[in-house]
């Protein structure tokens, strides 16, 4: 397998997808100078023994008592272990791994002062699969996301657990198990550990490219939805939507009319069709599914920014020239109002996805607007079909508009209101991938109901890509000529959704994505 170089504050967008995604990954040999410089420059400072945050003083309220040098290390690992106080439930492993990748991308930048050997302890870690047991409750986006952090670092210590092999193991046992021996922390790298945004952002990037593959997913479905409808493409003409000026709706448009492309069914009724317009669903796909992937964008942009930043605080500036002096600048990266609001817009788009598909749905089983069956069967009546599917499709969308409601906008004051604002960015940030999952649930229902109102215009075809997808649901879903249990037709589409497969099947058409922005 090929290994993804990181190259600290110039990870690609893709390469950080590849991360989450299971990708290996190395350090660039190029980092190596500026985290002897940082650790160098730190050193200065403290034979300086002036006061500095974190180095020699207590944190928030307590940063004015000075602590002695003799006990310097003994105060990061009381700071590491008096900050692990998450609850809940365990961070999923992709998402503790890609969080793990993004704090050694900010420490290898050298600002943070740490030593290599803390650096190189990461790496192993990372590459060796040993992924801490991080409770994901506990963080307010500031100062930084110090509980989940801490349950990183106090591993890295031998204290908590490491999920090996995906159990939960003893730290000290399971960092002997694959040869690494816990680590003693040195003045400051406690505080440089838990400080930073790399909680949040892990999940808001997770949720992000989750979201990019139902987004996409929900581009065919909608084709494949408008096609069962007998909808028209002209509402994609090109012309239409340059006078809109959009990019992400331009697009959309282009990947709309490619997937109906060439179809037999379209060319059934161009003419003698009397419907002079569709509903909004089919009709305005480009206008809302080209906000949604505007967004989108505007997220990836901003947490890209925020995957490569450096958040911690203090930061170590190495002097410059022969007479400069290295500082301790004092700061608020770890503010994540950032990530906040890229969740926040992250949760509209979701939302939305999932809104305008169930609309579709809802076309589709309604007889008066589809010319259909009524709900998709033969024989409506003594078969139900999917008037439940609709049903449960609409519950999951209202699901998501309540969770919608902006995090961003919510603070609470902690450390006795010396830290009196806070982001919520991590709230904000892990309740999006229930959100994506409901959202693909949804999909998955529209591509087992766009399947189905295609199969009554046989022997009619739609296009090549929309029947390469309709070929690959029916290689894991019948047609339904009469009731049978819906749960497992419902979990082979979500499956296909999920897992990008629908995706993969239309892939004779470039669909639009974050990582595709002008």
């Amino acid at each position: 397998m090929t290994k993804i170089v990181l190259n600290p504050g110039k990870v690609s967008l893709g390469q950080w997808r590849a991360v989450y995604r299971g990708g290996a990954i190395r350090l660039s040999p190029s980092a190596d100078a500026r985290i002897a410089d940082g650790a160098r420059a730190l050193g200065e400072i403290l034979r300086a023994g002036k006061p500095v945050y974190g180095l020699n003083t207590g944190l928030g309220k307590l940063a004015t008592v000075k602590v002695a040098a003799a006990d310097l290390t003994r105060l990061q690992r009381n700071i590491v272990l008096s900050h692990a106080a998450g609850v809940g439930h365990a961070m999923p492993e992709p998402i503790a791994r890609l969080m793990m990748t993004m704090k050694l991308a900010s420490l290898a930048q050298g600002a943070s002062g740490v030593s290599p050997g803390l650096v190189g302890l990461l790496a192993a870690m990372i590459e060796r699969g040993l992924a801490p047991l991080i409770p994901c409750q506990g963080s307010v986006g500031a100062s930084g996301d110090l509980a989940p952090l801490a349950h990183m670092a106090e591993a890295m210590i031998g204290e908590g657990e490491i999920l090996l092999g995906g159990v939960a193991t003893p730290a000290a046992e399971a960092l002997a198990a694959k040869g690494l021996a816990p680590l003693v922390l040195g003045p400051k790298e406690g505080l440089a550990l838990l400080n930073g945004t790399q909680f949040s952002t892990a999940y808001a990037l997770a949720a992000l490219f989750e979201a990019e593959r139902v987004f996409q997913s929900a581009l065919v479905t909608g084709a494949l939805a408008t096609e069962a409808a007998k909808g028209s493409d002209t509402p994609f003409d090109h012309r239409i939507h340059v006078l809109r000026r959009h990019r992400g709706q331009i697009e959309t448009a282009e990947a709309l009319r490619a997937l109906m492309a060439g179809s037999a069914i379209r060319d059934s009724h161009r003419r003698g069709d009397e419907r002079v317009q569709d509903p909004y669903s089919l009709r305005c796909q480009p206008q809302v599914m080209g906000a949604v992937l505007g967004l989108l964008r505007q997220a990836a942009e901003t947490l890209g920014d925020e995957a490569n930043a450096v958040t911690d605080n203090p930061l170590i500036v190495a002097g410059e020239g022969s007479e400069g002096q290295a500082e301790a600048l004092s700061g608020g990266n770890f503010h994540a109002e950032p990530v906040a609001f890229a969740a926040d817009m992250i949760a509209m788009a979701v939302c939305e996805i999932g809104a305008l598909s169930e609309r579709r749905i809802a076309v589709l089983v309604d007889p008066a607007l589809s010319g259909l069956p009524a709900f998709l069967t033969p024989t409506p009546g003594l078969n139900s079909g999917f008037m439940i599917a609709q049903v449960t499709a609409a519950a999951l969308v209202s699901e998501n508009k309540q969770m919608a409601y902006p995090a961003s906008v919510d603070s609470i004051p902690t450390s006795a209101n010396q830290e009196d604002h806070v982001s919520m960015a991590a709230h904000g940030a892990r309740r999006l991938m229930p959100m994506t999952e409901n959202a693909a649930a949804v999909v998955g229902v529209e591509l087992l109901a766009g399947a189905q109102g295609c199969d009554f215009h046989r022997p009619l075809a739609s296009s090549a890509p929309l029947e390469a997808v309709r070929s690959r649901l029916r290689q894991d879903v019948a047609h339904r000529d009469e009731d049978r249990r819906f749960r497992p037709d419902l979990e082979a589409a979500m499956a296909l959704v999920r897992q990008g497969a629908v995706v993969e099947a239309a892939g004779a058409v470039a669909l639009p994505g974050v990582g595709k922005a002008p």
